[in-house]
């Protein structure tokens, strides 16, 4: 169900049949979960940025990158550069959107692991949105790391079985062989129509990265990968106000960077390791 401005959506005609902000809409309608917009150019914002994931997604599909883990990672020296823990820092003299934009262009110079894949869609999907200027303003300082991504983004995980096309779900696979950790697990792009975008496996349906994943089992394995419950979303809402206003805070917060080496592992285990950290350890 969809509410707008405190009532029901009335009409979803202002998007052509067939097209994924409709079947978008349609699965948003269908669903037992309630979904509420402040208006409908809240709504259409949200609609245009899923659109744009899945768009970057399938393009990222197409660049030329490869898979790498964390050891083996590897980029375009011309923008970024890279430390010890295979994280990537964008260079001072870049511009963001360049950057960003030369993954996707020059995909051949590029590897690294799936969870840093899925910030990349997530950022090249915002530049496409908010445009060169805006994009820079907000992400100013890119690093790639995991899921480190850039507070602006407002990335959380929620549980859910009513995934939607720009959703990243997350492929379990808990008998994975020790001695290929990288396919513990796969984050995955909701493309729509039952496909899903998994950086180092492609584009396939849910019983076919399944099916992957179970070949990268240890021997003797007999527990079967298995798609979760939950789904990764940026702050749709929040992030709506930079599409409708030039100044933005002077000041901006980073989370801290939690360094491991585990590569393809989901972000509620990122913020596990997050939670230790500030815990102590415990």
């Amino acid at each position: 169900m969809i509410h707008v401005a405190g009532s029901p959506l009335q009409e979803s005609g202002n998007w052509p049949a067939g097209s994924i902000e409709s079947m978008i809409i349609q699965l948003m309608v269908n669903s037992p979960y309630m979904y509420t917009y402040r208006s409908m150019e809240s709504l259409a914002f949200e609609l245009k940025l899923r659109k744009n994931i899945v768009s970057s997604a399938r393009q990222m599909e197409q660049s030329g990158v490869s898979f790498a883990t964390f050891a083996e990672t590897y980029v375009n020296p011309r923008y970024w550069t890279m430390n010890e823990f295979g994280g990537i820092q964008l260079r001072a003299d870049a511009r963001p959107s360049a950057a960003i934009r030369d993954i996707y262009t020059n995909g051949s110079d590029y590897g690294f692991e799936c969870a840093g894949a899925m910030l990349i869609i997530y950022y090249h999907a915002a530049l496409n949105v908010f445009g060169e200027a805006t994009f820079n303003r907000i992400f100013p300082n890119l690093y790639i790391y995991s899921w480190h991504a850039d507070t602006d983004l407002g990335l959380s995980p929620i549980q859910t079985s009513a995934f939607l096309p720009g959703d990243v779900v997350y492929f379990e696979n808990p008998d994975f062989d020790p001695r290929a950790s990288q396919w513990r697990g796969e984050n995955a792009v909701v493309l729509g129509d039952g496909l899903y975008f998994g950086h180092g496996i492609g584009i396939l349906s849910a019983e076919k990265m399944i099916e992957s994943l179970n070949r990268k089992r240890r021997p003797g394995a007999f527990q079967s990968a298995y798609l979760s419950h939950t789904v990764v979303r940026p702050n749709f809402q929040y992030l709506e106000r930079f599409a409708r206003q030039r100044a933005f805070a002077a000041v901006k917060y980073q989370s801290v960077v939690i360094t491991h080496n585990e590569d393809s592992i989901s972000l509620i285990r990122y913020r596990l390791f997050l939670s230790m950290v500030y815990n102590g350890g415990q």
